[in-house]
């Protein structure tokens, strides 16, 4: 079974496309990348996937479930981490944990036993009583990815987790997607780094102007980038044909 299908999505807002058909299969026990530059629909796409916006055509499952006829069951499966932290700054790090861990329906001794591993995992143990509000910008992401795996979900979805984010917080990140990958999570990552998604995933799409222009191993897109080599040349003033003839 697929762990994310998502067929023919399209979004516009205005004049604007945002996201222009695209379909998106990511078997289960991968790591999948989605590259492209900023405002090429990346983020667009992930808000789709998730169900925060609704697509003007196509459909989206998530472990065999459609997520805008049966949201809850789908969202139960995934772990998100939205490209701005939407953690809670006047709860303790601990308390977020616990807190998420609540609404996935985990028991209080699971709950507690998850904050502590995670907690532990991501260097955060000595701060778990300290406010969210009172951390690094870093800190907070590890936050919100440690509320995202708290149900062990079976499929992560992250949005540019390492923007960013200082050496610690990004070894750490990388760390944990690795981690809960093994574990059995499929991830989904979004990120504008080739080098970040070579090492990382299994599979990459390059989405630009809202349309995927290519989906392959990162090895083969990055051999394909480092020989494509063009020069473009422009002048200020017409030239005439002769001239450019002679040199």
């Amino acid at each position: 079974m697929e762990a994310i299908e998502a067929e023919h999505l399209s979004k516009s807002f205005g004049s604007v496309t945002a996201v222009d058909d695209v379909s998106i299969t990511v078997e289960e026990g991968g790591i999948f990348g989605f590259l492209g530059p900023n405002g090429a629909g990346k983020t667009t796409t992930i808000r789709l996937i998730t169900g925060v916006l609704a697509p003007d055509t196509g459909s989206v499952r998530i472990g065999g479930v459609d997520i805008h006829r049966d949201p809850l069951a789908a969202k139960l499966k995934m772990g998100v981490i939205p490209e701005n932290s939407t953690v809670y700054g006047d709860l303790t790090a601990e308390q977020n944990i616990l807190w998420t861990a609540k609404f996935y329906g985990l028991d209080r001794t699971t709950r507690e036993q998850r904050a502590r591993e995670i907690l532990a995992r991501l260097g955060l143990t000595e701060r778990k009583d300290d406010l969210v509000r009172t951390f690094s910008k870093g800190m907070k992401q590890r936050i919100s990815i440690a509320c995202a795996i708290v149900h062990s979900p079976q499929v992560l979805i992250l949005d540019e987790p390492t923007v960013g984010l200082d050496v610690q917080s990004r070894r750490l990140v990388i760390d944990t997607v690795r981690h809960m990958n093994e574990a059995g999570s499929t991830v989904f990552l979004t990120t504008h780094n080739i080098e970040e998604a070579n090492a990382l995933c299994t599979t990459v799409s390059i989405i630009n102007r809202g349309r995927i222009i290519a989906t392959d191993s990162p090895e083969r897109l990055k051999k394909t980038f480092d020989t494509a080599r063009y020069i473009e040349i422009s002048f200020g003033e017409p030239v005439e044909r002769n001239l450019l003839a002679h040199n």
